[in-house]
């Protein structure tokens, strides 16, 4: 019979949630840094991001972070700039919501970024739901 020479299976890689119930200092942009949000995911440990400047950045999610930190379309970021590639960034930290809401109450966020949603959703597409409702009265039912 073989021994059994590894150290454990999958679940020694998952490693422990110790972190979650913690809190953390909240740490503020810096220079070459910049807060962004999450506009979609892409795969492979990159994502788009819409940063608080105006401009829509390609971002790297660095490995210390790479499935350990889950990040969603919407979360806010912290993110590194590049000085030789302006459309490009890495991701520094990702913030708990609570963090998020902080950030908005010390002014460092615009008021215009929403917080919360899992999706970002623009104003006007709130409208435009609720025009494709149609109603249908008894008589209506009762010709089908």
């Amino acid at each position: 019979m073989p021994k059994n020479k590894g150290k454990g299976g999958k679940n020694r890689k998952r490693g422990k949630n110790e972190a979650d119930d913690e809190k953390r200092e909240l740490i503020f942009k810096e220079d070459g840094q910049e807060y962004a949000q999450v506009l979609r995911m892409l795969g492979n440990g990159r994502c788009e991001a819409s940063c608080i400047d105006g401009t829509k950045r390609l971002c790297h999610i660095r490995g210390k972070m790479h499935k350990k930190v889950w990040i969603n379309t919407g979360d806010i970021i912290l993110l590194g700039l590049r000085d030789y590639q302006d459309d490009k960034a890495d991701v520094i930290l990702k913030y708990m919501p609570d963090e998020a809401r902080l950030l908005k109450a010390y002014n460092e966020l615009p008021d215009n970024i929403r917080l919360n949603e899992g999706l970002v959703v623009a104003d006007d597409d709130v409208d435009a739901d609720a025009e494709d409702y149609i109603e249908f009265e008894d008589e209506d039912i009762d010709k089908i």
